[in-house]
């Protein structure tokens, strides 16, 4: 018998629904079925079955905390970039996974780490999709580093440090380009620059970012959506490829080009 966890969006009546059905015959089957709140309900999983869209995912990649558990996402969202069966599915894909009939995805994640300006360590966070340095009121201006080296400074609404997952994310609202989810690589991405040079730089994997907050205008630090740390002048943020993985279930040959596709609308073309 398998421990499974269950990461739901609560905002979706189905996706609540789909998810007590899927607990009630899982139990009944005689496995063991837990509701994910916090990482300490994360032990022992075998898998986690998120009903919900792709912040469901990037949630249910928080909660396991580095822990190599599989993650099956289920679509009740809009795009669903990130998941691999839709509603009606579920019942045989967790199935298909509890036997073994299935792939996994290895996605590169983030390590990030916020440094007030005396060095000190006051935030961290691993990431799936992608680090935002952005403005809390006005333009603000970033010093960029790569491995300690000065690079640039950019004036802008903010930076994005994508992963090639985070790649169809923000990133992509802000015109950078579309990367193959399972490359290896970190995309420097301007958001809204006031300045020439506006284009997204793609860095090897092993490159360590570093951006510092220049003049006194605020800015916050955010990892999926999570508030990391305020910044203020001479705060820096050091982001490098994360040592974790994030393990996406998959199932047969997806294909880069066919998911573009298929999320994107592109079939009819």
């Amino acid at each position: 018998m398998a421990t499974l966890g269950l990461v739901v969006h609560e905002g979706r009546e189905a996706a609540l629904t789909q998810a007590e059905d899927l607990g009630a015959r899982l139990s009944a089957e005689g496995h063991e079925v837990r509701r994910l709140a916090d990482s300490a309900g994360a032990d022992g999983l075998d898998l986690v079955v998120s009903l919900g869209g792709d912040g469901s995912i990037l949630r249910a990649v928080h909660l396991l905390d580095g822990r190599p558990v599989p993650v099956l996402g289920v679509n009740f969202g809009h795009l669903g970039y990130l998941t691999a069966c839709e509603p009606g599915d579920v019942d045989a894909a967790v199935g298909r996974v509890l036997r073994g009939e299935h792939g996994i995805e290895e996605r590169m994640m983030l390590r990030v780490e916020v440094r007030s300006a005396d060095g000190t360590v006051v935030g961290s966070d691993h990431g799936l999709n992608e680090l935002v340095v952005e403005r809390t009121g006005h333009t603000i201006r970033l010093g960029v580093s790569f491995d300690g080296s000065f690079f640039t400074s950019y004036a802008a609404d903010g930076l994005i440090v994508a992963t090639p997952t985070g790649s169809t994310a923000y990133a992509f609202s802000a015109r950078g380009p579309i990367v193959d989810a399972l490359h290896r690589s970190l995309q420097l991405t301007p958001v809204s620059a006031h300045m020439l040079f506006d284009r997204t730089l793609v860095l090897g994997p092993e490159t360590e970012i570093t951006l510092e907050v220049l003049g006194d205008r605020p800015a916050t630090c955010t990892v999926d959506g999570r508030q990391v740390a305020p910044l203020e002048e001479g705060d820096r943020v050091v982001c490098t490829a994360s040592e974790r993985t994030a393990r996406l279930v998959a199932f047969g040959e997806r294909g880069f080009e066919r998911v573009l596709k298929a999320k994107f609308g592109l079939e009819d073309r």
